[in-house]
This record gives structure tokens, C-alpha cells and sequence, in this order.
């Protein structure tokens, strides 16, 4: 059976505060147009403090990925009178989940 690896969260509220305000800020600023840019930095902030069964994760998603898919899911909402945006958090979610990894450990090996 393995052994328990340690999972954690090292981030400070400070950090949480900041990033949280300035992706916030970015998009009111930009009337939206920026919001994937902010939603990057903050996951990409998340996933730094974050360690899961001993390995850290690390997230490679970019602001221009997500903002091609955010056009697209937006004018599928907006043309099926709000409907789609029930499957928004779902596509959302499966983008953020593609695009945030675990750091290999450095021998290649999970002790």
C-alpha cells in the first residue's frame, strides 16, 4: 500500500487578496475583454501554492488559449438566449483541469 505524501496549501491570504484584486480590477477596467488574462495569472498563483500528495502543481494555460475559447463560449451563450451558460462552469472547469500539472519529481520516481 503507498504511503501517505503530504498535501498542502502555502499561499497567504495577502497573496489571495492581491492576485484576487488585481484580476478583479483588470476586468472591470477592460469591460470583460481581459477577464481569461486575470483568470490565468490567479489559477497560475493557485497553483504554485499548492502541493498535492508531495508534488507540487504548476499550471501552463495562457491568457490567448483561454480567450478564444471564452469568444466562443460567450457567443454560444448569448445566441442560445443564456442557456449555454449552464455549461460554462463545466467548460471552465475541464480547461482549467487540462492545463494544471504536477511537477515530476527529480528522479522520475514517486517514493
Amino acid at each position: 500500500m503507498n504511503g501517505s505524501k503530504e498535501s498542502q496549501f502555502e499561499g497567504s491570504v495577502f497573496g489571495f487578496i492581491g492576485y484576487y484584486l488585481i484580476m478583479s480590477l483588470l476586468t472591470i477596467v477592460t469591460l470583460g475583454i481581459a477577464y481569461p488574462w486575470g483568470y490565468v495569472m490567479f489559477q497560475s498563483w493557485l497553483c504554485r501554492n499548492t502541493i498535492i500528495d508531495g508534488h507540487r502543481l504548476y499550471f501552463d494555460g495562457t491568457g490567448t488559449q483561454l480567450f478564444g475559447n471564452y469568444i466562443k463560449w460567450w457567443f454560444f451563450t448569448l445566441i442560445t438566449f443564456g442557456i449555454y451558460g449552464f455549461w460554462l462552469y463545466n467548460k471552465m472547469t475541464a480547461w482549467r483541469v487540462k492545463h494544471t500539472h504536477m511537477v515530476p519529481s527529480e528522479n522520475g520516481i514517486d517514493a
